[in-house]
């Protein structure tokens, strides 16, 4: 697992380095900017070669700092470098001073002024080493804006788009709070928030806040990735530049996640190449239990569909929980739709619930160990009676997991009761309408524009949803996060070099909740089959490709697992 640093946590990790002895801030200061050299190199293989144009432009804290290491490391290799500061240098910290008056000592240092940005040829890199993970307010406009003078500068007689133009950033592009992925806003200005023309004065205000979103192509970030790397969805790539912390831990048998509630983990798993090893879900599994006595062993799930027309997607479910390793998989039909089920099955094993009463009755059979309830299950009457006696019956409280999805979702948001109800055992997954219902309060908190950082995020939505329904939350979407009540919490991204649009396919919700399932049945608490399930869910998508539909996903499981090794 790789750790995600919020960063508050990146600052602590470095003054303490700093105190105890082992690295000056200079050191650390002159590791990054050669880190973000190599790794625009690696990037960009073609700007290794010759010498080239460089535009730095540099803020008033360490990240400018780092800017000007960036600055002189360039200028080393024969580059043409440009160097602007935004505020006083006497105001610099010491160890961008320093670094500053290094560069000095090379070049000169031009007020950040829009006029005098705009000038000149278009570089081929533009370094934004304006402002890092330490913003906590939206950027000056004249920042944004001298950002945007650099991409159009005069390219002479070429065409823009046959000049490579590359934009790095340092940490985060500037603007971006790095806790929640959302670049900050300036606050909206209160003598135009009671006038009688809001509308066109609110159209004005984004459309200046627009101006200060700084674009870029990658960003260079330090020792850790910051949790907003990989909250909502950005365009950039993303590289790590070890600067002498510790690297990353990215073993992909280490599972056991922190419990920390201020850690968040990104599910990122790395197989060991060669093969050889058996790595997770299956040597998670072995808990003492021989792994081939009897299917019971394997855990016996229980999915529950819809009627006629509607169990198209707890079936998908089930297909999902028995390909992941669920010993034996069981539809709960309504007598109506008995026939429909019957001639899409095989594997599946079928039972009639005609009532709650009926399921009660099936709930005594202590070998079924998962459930899940909700995809295509309907919103009538009879839904949410199914949904009561799960949560009613006692068999949540006691050791049964159930995984909540879909339509059951919406009926716990109809009655508060249902949700006072859950446990650790049991399982959320909402999308973003879905949660909205759940906790409607924590999604406004999330919806809000912000303009001042730390801003509210999805991992703390998420930890405060878990925490309140005390309940293990999947919160859904290109970045997964999922919650304990105790305040653990994981980022499953599909990201950077593991983005999969084409996931984003009806049914595909339906396959995860029976991941989940199955994983329960099998074994694992909640917490790590929410884990497994959803970097499994993304690994499925990769293997398939474009043109994926959820019928895919569970037949791509035995190839994935056997890449793996297991």
């Amino acid at each position: 697992m790789t750790e995600l640093l919020t960063a508050a946590q990146m600052r602590g990790l470095e003054q303490a380095a700093i105190e105890s002895g082992a690295v000056t801030g200079l050191e650390l200061m002159e590791r990054a900017g050669a880190g973000v050299v190599e790794a625009v190199f690696e990037e960009w293989p073609k700007l290794r070669q010759g010498a080239h144009r460089a535009v730095v432009l540099c803020g008033p804290g360490n990240n400018g700092g780092d800017g000007f290491v960036v600055a002189r490391l360039l200028h080393g290799r024969g580059w043409t470098i440009e160097v602007f500061l935004y505020g006083d240098a006497e105001k610099l910290p010491p160890d961008a001073k320093t670094n500053y008056d290094r560069w000095r000592m090379l070049g000169v240092v031009e007020p950040m002024v829009v006029d005098r940005v705009a000038e000149g040829a278009r570089p081929t890199l533009m370094v934004d080493a304006i402002f890092g993970t330490g913003l906590t307010r939206a950027i000056p406009l004249d920042c944004a804006l001298a950002h945007h003078a650099v991409r159009d500068r005069d390219v002479g007689d070429t065409h823009p788009w046959l000049l490579p133009y590359h934009v790095v950033a340092l940490d985060c592009p500037s603007g971006m709070d790095c806790d929640s992925g959302n670049f900050l806003m300036p606050e909206y200005p209160p003598e135009l928030r009671d006038t009688e023309d809001v509308d066109a004065h609110h159209a004005w205000w984004l459309e200046d806040a627009s101006q200060r979103l700084v674009g870029t192509h990658l960003t260079v970030t330090f020792h850790r990735r910051k949790v907003g790397h990989y909250l909502r969805s950005h365009d950039f790539a993303l590289r790590v530049a070890e600067i002498g912390l510790g690297a990353e831990d990215r073993h992909p048998s280490h599972l056991q996640f922190p419990r920390d509630p201020e850690i968040a983990c990104l599910l990122d798993f790395d197989p060991p190449k060669g093969g050889g090893r058996r790595i997770w879900p299956y040597d998670l599994l072995d808990k003492g239990v021989p792994r081939s006595l009897h299917k019971f062993d394997h855990g016996h799930a229980l999915i529950l569909t819809g009627g006629p027309g509607r169990t198209g997607a707890a079936r998908l479910a089930a297909r999902g929980a028995l390909r992941i390793g669920a010993g034996l998989v069981t539809l709960g039909v309504p007598p109506s739709a008995q026939m429909e089920v019957a001639s899409q099955i095989t594997s599946l094993m079928l039972q009639r619930i005609d009532d709650d009463d009926a399921l009660n009755a099936l709930l005594d059979d202590a070998r079924i160990n998962a459930l899940c309830i909700g995809p295509g299950l309907g919103l009538h009457d009879h839904a949410g009676a199914l949904v009561d006696a799960v949560l009613g019956g006692g068999y949540l409280r006691l050791t049964r997991r159930v995984v909540f999805d879909a339509d059951a979702l919406t009926l716990i948001a109809r009655e508060p009761g249902r949700m006072e109800a859950l446990n650790e055992h049991a399982v959320l997954t909402p999308h973003g309408g879905e949660f909205a219902r759940l906790f409607p309060d924590i999604s406004e908190k999330l919806k809000a524009v912000p303009d001042r950082g730390p801003a509210y995020s999805k991992v703390d939505a998420t930890r405060e949803a878990a925490k309140r329904c005390g309940a293990i939350v999947l919160f859904k979407g290109p970045d997964t996060v999922i919650a304990h009540p105790d305040g653990c919490c994981s980022v499953h991204a599909a990201a950077y070099e593991r983005e999969v649009p084409w996931l984003a396919t009806a049914g595909a919700g339906d396959v995860l909740a029976g991941f989940i399932t199955g994983l329960l049945a099998r074994g694992l608490d909640p917490m790590a089959s929410c884990e497994a399930a959803a970097w499994l869910h993304v690994e499925c998508a990769r293997a398939f490709g474009p043109g994926l539909i959820a019928e895919d996903l569970p037949e791509m499981l035995p190839r994935v697992l056997r890449d793996l090794g297991a």
